[in-house]
């Protein structure tokens, strides 16, 4: 019928014109109208490689479907993706299986165990309040890693130091505002400045600042279990042998020495 000679000339339209063109011979060749007559009735499928390598076929074609003309004459274009670097050459932070660089990374559960999370310390006193937690958000969340996923917990724990010597600019000693329900209800806020929670719970002041900064959601809450912060000098995660970063509050990364970062989760 005419719809049924239109349907087959729109999918050999389709077939002859696809992009990426087909593998034939271990080369690239352009599509023409012979690859739609000798895949007539096959779909396409997208490569699971950017850059295949000789080894095995190539599962563009459906399984079953005519083969190309140089596979009929004995031609062995075969396509397989393989890692670009051998085992052991090539490790990524967090990562303990084999990476193919010739696919997208994406972590995996094994790479956010936190048995093998980094542990890092800040020393909180005289430090500008809003520079601390834009470092301390940015270690939890792992952006200073390549492995860096906005949806996987990648990153590490920091533990803050002496909170209750925190230093603000300005006048927001006084004049930043703390709100708060104590039973949820309407008419029950609770309002004070910094230097009374500073009084009451320095601790709090730099959790709030740093929970401000972390993704809303499932995520979020489980970063925020991975900051320690405690009002004086002293801690209890010595045997964790955490980091030290307070030196890279203010300055860039470009200007800052990142040799025991680097160091410790596994780039150097």
């Amino acid at each position: 019928s005419l719809r049924t000679v239109q349907a087959r000339h729109s999918l050999r339209s389709r077939v002859a014109f696809a992009w990426p063109p087909l593998h034939a011979g271990g080369r690239l060749t352009p599509p023409t109208p012979r690859h739609a007559s000798i895949m007539k009735g096959a779909t396409m499928r997208a490569r699971p490689c950017a850059t295949p390598a000789v080894g095995t076929r190539s599962p563009s074609i459906r399984p079953g479907a005519p083969a190309l003309r140089s596979q009929r004459s004995g031609a062995t274009g075969v396509h397989v993706c393989r890692a670009s670097a051998a085992a052991g050459e090539v490790k990524w932070v967090g990562n303990r299986r084999k990476l193919d660089l010739n696919r997208n990374y994406y972590p995996k559960q094994e790479d956010t165990d936190t048995q093998k999370k980094v542990w890092y310390v800040i020393d909180a006193e005289g430090k500008t309040l809003g520079r601390l937690a834009t470092l301390a958000s940015n270690y939890l969340r792992g952006k200073h890693l390549p492995t860096f996923t906005p949806s996987m917990d990648t990153g590490g724990y920091v533990v803050v130091v002496n909170a209750d010597k925190v230093a603000v600019t300005g006048r927001k000693e006084n004049d930043k505002m703390y709100y708060y329900h104590r039973v949820h209800r309407p008419g029950t806020m609770k309002t004070e400045t910094l230097s009374e929670l500073r009084q009451r719970v320095p601790e709090r002041i730099v959790e709030r600042a740093v929970k401000g900064m972390l993704p809303k959601g499932r995520l979020g809450n489980t970063l925020f279990t991975h900051l320690k912060v405690y009002a004086g000098s002293e801690h209890p995660h010595e045997a964790q042998t955490p980091v030290d970063i307070t030196s890279l509050i203010d300055r860039k990364p470009k200007d800052a020495d990142l040799a025991a970062v680097r160091a410790a989760v596994g780039l150097e």
